[in-house]
């Protein structure tokens, strides 16, 4: 049965795991294939400027079910396997504010906002904890390190890392195309009734680990670049010796990456699919992105700098696509700056659901822009504040930054080191304009100033770890 026109919107927000803004062929990718996020942008609006509130999961996901800066929450690093930091039950999530308001709720994947009881964490906080009816596949401890297949246990490790009790697609079942079947089940059980489903994927995190069909097609149609490693456990386990010799972590063209991309892309083609076969299209948002920008050990998110754990454009500059037949026109780019921490309130705004009140937002509803890509939103600056207490792995430092109109400013929060850009003339942030640009980098770091003290913004994470 169709749903009525007058009920509210179904949700469908899919989430990758670390895909830089580049890897898509609708945002130029000529490696990678993606017909299906292709269809998607074809038939709904490509955001070129689309943020992360943070170069890193943990925060990402607390701005996108609460609206609020992570700066805020308190969660400001991805949390540790035995962190006592979670999100906090006080706020009212978006999943709660849906649910109170008819919506069936569900949640497939990737949680990472709690410690793990595994691990030793003084509390876990979980999916039903905050709104969500039904969930699937969560992680019960530290994420798995390549373990994307069944039984989901890492080398010889005593458990699964991952919440899957049955096996449904054979004893090779591969975790990706599990989470997509899932999702087309939720979607199938409540096609009468509104729902709110986030398929938050695994992939493509590292250790890189493509379903094996797939990766030969991407060995054969380019050479895997040179490996940024040494050692490689996967290929140990495999029999295939010392070093990486099947290309997990290849620093360019890598094979592992574009099938676990494209096995993401093929379960957006079989949801839009079930929507096609119930009647559901119309009314439904169905939305793609990610959580910050790819690992530059295993990809490039050139034209932009730098990538996951850093403030330049590579970290938190994401790929966005929004579907709405009912309201978004089709085949549209829009070119204003919006964060993760919008989509509540425009979700909200789309539902015709008032915030709940005594919430404060740092998002705002941008769903006219969802109607006109042309309509301007109304905000001066977006920001940033990413404190470390060591240098990331991957090479992020302890940062905060802003931007505002097409200038941006970082601020190194140890050393006090200011870098402006000037992003219409150059996204790739290789001049800095701090010295040339004084006025400007004044008003800017000020700016960034208040807006960490109108926040609550502490200086370090310590609570993360």
């Amino acid at each position: 049965m169709a749903a009525p026109e007058d009920q509210a919107p179904n949700i469908i927000f899919i989430l990758a795991d670390d895909l830089g803004w580049s890897e898509l062929e609708c945002y130029g990718n000529s490696f990678n294939e993606t017909p299906n996020l292709n269809r998607l942008s074809h038939d709904g609006m490509r955001f070129t400027d689309a943020y992360a509130a943070a170069p890193v999961c943990s925060p990402y996901r607390a701005a996108l079910l609460t609206g609020k800066h992570p700066a805020r929450i308190g969660i400001l690093d991805f949390l540790r396997p035995d962190s006592v930091n979670a999100l906090d039950t006080s706020y009212m999530t978006l999943p709660e504010s849906l649910n109170e308001h008819g919506y069936a709720t569900g949640m497939i994947g990737k949680w990472h906002l709690t410690g793990y009881a595994y691990h030793g964490a003084a509390r876990e906080i979980r999916p039903g904890d905050h709104g969500f009816d039904w969930d699937f596949g969560g992680e019960i401890k530290s994420v798995g390190n390549g373990a994307n297949f069944w039984p989901y246990v890492f080398r010889d490790q005593p458990i699964p890392w991952i919440d899957i009790p049955n096996n449904r697609l054979g004893k090779e079942e591969y975790l990706t195309d599990r989470l997509n079947i899932e999702a087309v089940d939720f979607v199938q059980q409540h096609r009468n009734e509104p729902f709110f489903l986030l398929l938050s994927h695994y992939a493509p995190h590292t250790i890189l680990n493509g379903r094996p069909d797939l990766v030969e097609k991407y060995k054969a149609k380019h050479a895997p670049g040179k490996s940024t490693r040494n050692r490689c456990y996967l290929c140990e386990d495999k029999g295939l010796g010392r070093g990486d010799p099947d290309h997990h972590w290849a620093g360019d063209h890598n094979p592992h990456l574009a099938a676990m991309l494209e096995s993401i892309d093929e379960g957006v083609g079989m949801l839009m699919e079930k929507l096609d076969e119930l009647d559901l299209t119309k009314n439904t948002i169905l939305i793609f992105t990610s959580d910050n920008g790819g690992e530059t050990n295993v990809t490039s998110n050139t034209p932009l700098r730098g990538g996951k754990s850093e403030l330049y454009e590579g970290g938190i500059r994401v790929p966005l696509i929004v579907r709405w037949p009912a309201l978004i026109p089709a085949g549209v780019t829009c070119n204003q700056p919006t964060q993760n921490t919008d989509f509540y309130p425009t979700l909200l705004d789309a539902a015709s659901i008032r915030k709940p009140s005594g919430e404060i937002f740092d998002g705002i509803s941008i769903l006219d822009t969802w109607k006109n890509p042309q309509q301007l939103i109304s905000r001066d600056y977006i920001a940033w504040h990413y404190p470390l207490e060591r240098p990331h792995f991957l090479g992020g430092v302890s940062a905060s930054a802003i931007r505002s109109g097409p200038w941006k400013l970082i601020e190194h929060l140890e050393s006090g080191y200011l870098q402006l850009y000037s992003l219409l003339k150059d996204p790739g942030e290789t001049t800095n304009l701090a010295e040339s640009e004084v006025a400007m980098a004044s008003k800017l770091h000020q700016a960034l100033m208040d807006w960490r003290a109108s926040v609550g913004a502490t200086s370090l994470p310590a609570s993360n770890q």
